[in-house]
């Protein structure tokens, strides 16, 4: 099995990809909006997915958060809040939050599990820095690291009891960041002990099944390597400090945060740490390089795959949509 993460050109596979994906055995696929057309074309794209893999369990993921990032969108699919929603009720019922975040990520994977999907890319975990680059913004869940980890926690179990693992990210924080990594190399000056503010939601959530790197340099752990591409940054400080065992991905290696080939970034992020490579535009010649990188995935990465799929496995049948929205939106009517 390789150790990446490819995404697809379009809302059917091609047969090239359907070659490629065959020799290549990929760890996991992610979807985005250019291959979601409607619920049947999806399922049956999610289905080749797994025919060509011969594995039920196969993760496909997708970045379903609400608000302003989901690849799933209205006519076919329902709105849902972004972060910000959740953060707001906390602050003056902070039980009503936890529980109507739960049920919303409930909502969530009840969509994404009927469509085939099984890894949703969230919660985002980044603590909210005023001033900071929108890029997080009101994605995030707050600028307090408890509350943050506690709607966090939410959201991982409300995924899980819908059956679809939970991604936490950006490791170890992009809540500082002032640009954004899609477009350029963000650099944190804060100190090490400022940087405590940023790690302690991920701590306390430490056993969350899989997470997903930052392409951001923090200067105060290793001013020359962004986070997905140092061994100090994975090693000392996700690996160590914050005590994650999880499955850990890299951001997207097609981020301008990152320079040089396909191949250097692929094989970067799998030596500094990372369990498996991302890569989405579902770019062939690009995916063959990541593929020439990223080498053979190792048993310990296997275990941890097997691990985060296994947290969704005997899921029992949850309540209907329609309750899980409406339970939602009764609570958030009191923010």
């Amino acid at each position: 099995m390789q150790p990446a993460i490819y995404g697809l050109s379009g809302e059917r596979l091609t047969a090239d990809e359907r070659d490629f994906f065959r020799d290549a055995d990929p760890a996991a696929y992610i979807l985005f909006r250019r291959n979601c057309g409607d619920p049947e074309q999806l399922r049956a794209l999610t289905d080749s997915l797994r025919a060509i893999q011969g594995r039920d369990d196969v993760p496909i993921l997708i970045d379903q958060e609400g608000g302003r990032v989901a690849r799933l969108r209205p006519p076919h699919w329902p709105e849902f809040p972004p972060g910000e929603a959740f953060a707001r009720l906390y602050s003056v019922a902070p039980a009503s939050a936890i529980e109507a975040l739960r049920v919303n990520a409930a909502a969530i994977a009840s969509v994404l599990s009927g469509l085939g999907i099984n890894v949703d890319c969230l919660p985002l975990l980044d603590v909210r820095q005023p001033g900071a680059h929108d890029i997080i913004g009101d994605r995030a869940l707050g600028s307090e690291p408890m509350q943050v980890a506690a709607l966090g926690r939410a959201t991982i179990e409300g995924l899980r009891q819908g059956g679809v693992v939970g991604v936490v990210k950006h490791m170890p924080g992009h809540g500082r960041s002032m640009s954004d990594s899609h477009v350029e190399l963000p650099v944190v000056r804060a100190s090490a002990e400022e940087l405590e503010v940023d790690i302690e939601p991920f701590r306390t959530l430490a056993n969350a099944p899989m997470g997903m790197t930052a392409h951001v340099v923090y200067t105060a752990w290793d001013a020359k390597r962004c986070g997905s591409l140092s061994p100090t940054v994975i090693g000392d400080i996700i690996r160590t400090r914050i005590g994650f065992d999880g499955l850990l991905m890299s951001d997207d290696l097609g981020m301008h945060a990152l320079s040089g080939s396909f191949t250097d970034r692929a094989r970067g992020v799998i030596a500094a740490g990372c369990d498996l490579a991302l890569h989405c535009s579902g770019e062939m010649t690009e995916m063959v390089e990541v593929a020439e990188g990223v080498g053979a995935m190792t048993d310990k990465a296997r275990e941890r795959l097997d691990r985060a799929m296994a947290t969704i496995q005997d899921v029992g049948e949850g309540a209907p949509f329609d309750e899980l929205v409406a339970k939602r939106d009764a609570l958030l009517a009191y923010a």
